[in-house]
C-alpha cells in the first residue's frame, strides 16, 4: 500500500572462491572452528581470486588487507577473511579490488590472493565467510568443489 519493500529473510550465498566449501569446524585456527566470531563456512582455493559470497555493501576493508566486512540487507553482517594468520604479512600476497561503500554481488571479485606467496610464508590459504552478528539463523551449505559465484547455499533468518 505504501510502497515498502519486503526485506527478504532468505539470502542466497554463493562460492567465494574455485575450490572446495568446507564446514567452519574443519577450520585449523579454534577462533573460527569454534565459531566464536560466528556462524558460516570455509573454502580452500584452487586459484587466488576471491568473489563476494553474498549481495552487499563493503563497509571495511581491514588495513592488512587479510579481511573484508560485508553489511547485506537485514543489518546481516558477513566477514570475508582470507587465510590464516595472514594479518601477520601486513598486507603482503594480497590485493585488494573493491573500496569501502562499494556495492557487491558474486560476480565482483574483493581480492586476489598470491597464493604462492602464501605458501611461502607459511600461511594457510583458507577463506573464512563469517555471519558475525546473528541470533536465531538456519545455514545450509553444499560441501565440495564447486566454482566461484555458484551458489553454494541459503541463510535463512528466523
Amino acid at each position: 500500500m505504501f510502497g515498502f519493500k519486503k526485506k527478504p529473510k532468505t539470502f542466497a550465498l554463493s562460492m567465494p572462491v574455485t575450490g572446495k566449501a568446507e564446514p567452519l569446524e574443519l577450520v585449523h585456527d579454534d577462533v573460527f572452528s569454534q565459531k566464536m566470531l560466528g556462524d558460516g563456512f570455509a573454502a580452500v582455493p584452487a586459484d587466488g581470486a576471491v568473489y563476494s559470497p553474498i549481495e552487499a555493501k563493503v563497509t571495511s576493508i581491514f588495513p592488512t588487507k587479510h579481511a573484508i566486512s560485508l553489511m547485506a540487507v537485514n543489518n546481516v553482517e558477513v566477514l570475508v577473511h582470507m587465510g590464516i594468520d595472514t594479518v601477520e604479512l601486513n598486507g603482503d600476497g594480497i590485493d585488494v579490488l573493491v573500496s569501502e561503500g562499494q556495492s557487491v554481488d558474486s560476480s565482483t571479485q574483493l581480492a586476489s590472493i598470491d597464493l604462492e606467496k602464501l605458501s611461502q610464508a607459511e600461511k594457510d590459504p583458507t577463506v573464512m565467510v563469517v555471519f558475525t552478528n546473528l541470533a536465531d539463523h538456519d545455514l545450509s551449505v553444499d560441501p565440495g568443489e564447486h566454482q566461484h559465484s555458484e551458489k553454494l547455499g541459503e541463510l535463512e533468518l528466523k
